[in-house]
């Protein structure tokens, strides 16, 4: 058996066999890679559309929510650590849904006002063939398929899985690549994929806004500029900080930073939300 590099995100983990991935949910596996969470479920719930956040997709209506375990980036910040910062040999609960059988499970929920599906709660690509196979079958029963995701992958695995996503929620951290090296991510490549979604289906943006962070004034007219570049039209979310999981030791956000940052936005985006304000 031999060494394999994961074509999944910009990490490219060249893996030995037997080895996980910096994601902890991608590993070698006789000498191909292969994902640990294939079908693991760690939680399925019935959400209100506006929770994803998406403002301008079907409002008023819900979606069956599925979260794995796995992230491939370490925000210090992550309300979901107990399932984005796990892997197979430490994620605390769960079950095996094959795809048809989640597919169905969001059938069934029709009848409560479901609308699809949304892959959420961790980082739903580092389980790319899942959340791949899932959308497919989901979209083939007349379903809506919804992405929640940091953005960090890579274009070839995005291309592939964007004809069956019909929205998407996608963090843009903030617009510093110093930023996003210390979250273990790429700016470059989360605008990228930003581009390439939004001329495949409906997307929204959120940013949250971390004290002493990302809350320079200049930091977000950049990138609400950038955004309006791609179309003004694009809902924006200003999300609050808490604290949480490495950072439980910062006071959260103030109330007037995200309505500062908010009306900084609106001089270049038609839609801009205040987020746990």
């Amino acid at each position: 058996m031999s060494a394999a590099e994961c074509g999944f995100c910009p990490h490219r983990c060249r893996l030995a066999p037997g080895q996980t991935g910096r994601c902890r949910a991608r590993s070698n596996v006789g000498g191909s890679v292969v994902s640990d969470s294939y079908g693991f479920v760690t939680a399925l719930a019935l959400d209100p559309i506006e929770k994803k956040p998406l403002y301008h997709f079907h409002p008023g209506s819900r979606i069956l929510s599925a979260g794995s375990f796995g992230c491939n980036m370490d925000c210090p910040f992550c309300q979901n650590s107990h399932i984005s910062m796990a892997g197979a040999d430490s994620v605390q609960s769960g079950r095996k849904m094959a795809p048809e059988e989640l597919v169905e499970a969001a059938l069934s929920a029709r009848a409560r006002g479901n609308i699809g599906l949304a892959y959420t709660y961790n980082e739903p690509l580092v389980g790319y063939e899942f959340v791949k196979h899932s959308a497919i079958l989901a979209a083939e029963a007349g379903l809506q398929n919804v992405l929640v995701t940091n953005g960090y992958v890579c274009r070839e695995p995005l291309l592939e899985l964007l004809p069956y996503i019909h929205g998407m929620n996608i963090d843009l951290k903030g617009f510093r690549e110093e930023y996003y090296a210390k979250l273990g991510g790429g700016l470059e490549t989360v605008k990228e994929t930003i581009t390439l979604a939004s001329a495949a289906c409906h997307v929204e943006v959120t940013t949250l806004i971390v004290p002493g962070e990302n809350d320079d004034e200049g930091e977000i007219g950049e990138l609400a500029a950038w955004l309006a570049g791609l179309s003004p039209d694009i809902p924006y979310h200003v999300s609050r900080f808490f604290p949480r999981w490495k950072m439980q030791d910062r006071e959260p956000t103030p109330v007037k930073t995200i309505y500062e940052m908010a009306n900084i936005a609106r001089r270049h985006l038609c839609y801009v939300y205040e987020g746990n304000c």
